[in-house]
């Protein structure tokens, strides 16, 4: 599970393309389709535009009252796994989610109930879309009470900006990380 140098991304062939892209997110056919073009046929500095591209990508999906780009859109913010699984449920977990949530995996068993009973309530509130949040180290208590919070707030259009920034997030620690390996 490694990044390739950025310069060879548009000589790849499409599969390798596809994985640095299921690396930094999860994967999603919905973000293959959107970024298969930019990848073959765009260079960037660092990985950090890449990801900023395709952060600029999901935003412009967003801003558009098309239901076709709802869905392209919707599917590629719900393949982020729920936050607070444990691995051995059989949702899809990518490695990298799987170490970047087991904290949330540990505690209370009162506490894993309340985060899948928030979960649910997000996706009930949010149809379509699912809880992301940049973890980055935080308990199981302060991520349930930023979900409370959004929950609380009911906007959709800032839950989307926000998921979008998340995954950016996830994405720009997840290359620093995975470059800090070569």
């Amino acid at each position: 599970m490694d990044l390739p140098a950025l310069s060879t991304i548009p000589s790849l062939p499409q599969d390798a393309q596809l994985r640095v892209l299921d690396t930094l997110f999860e994967p999603s056919p919905e973000l293959h389709q959107l970024m298969i073009p930019v990848l073959a046929n765009q260079t960037f500095s660092s990985y950090g535009s890449l990801i900023d591209a395709v952060g600029g990508r999901m935003s412009a999906l967003s801003a558009v009252n098309s239901p076709t780009d709802k869905n392209v859109l919707f599917g590629i913010l719900g393949s982020h796994p729920r936050l607070g699984r444990a691995p051995a449920n059989p949702e899809h977990l990518s490695e990298l989610s799987k170490k970047e949530q087991e904290q949330l995996n540990t505690g209370a068993e009162e506490q894993a109930e309340k985060l899948l009973e928030l979960n649910a309530e997000y996706e009930s509130r949010f149809p379509g879309l699912r809880f992301v949040s940049f973890v980055n180290g935080r308990a199981r208590d302060v991520i349930m009470v930023e979900m409370r919070q959004r929950i609380d707030r009911g906007n959709q259009e800032k839950e989307i900006e926000e998921t979008i920034q998340a995954m950016c997030d996830i994405a720009k620690d997840r290359a620093r990380k995975l470059q800090a390996r070569i």
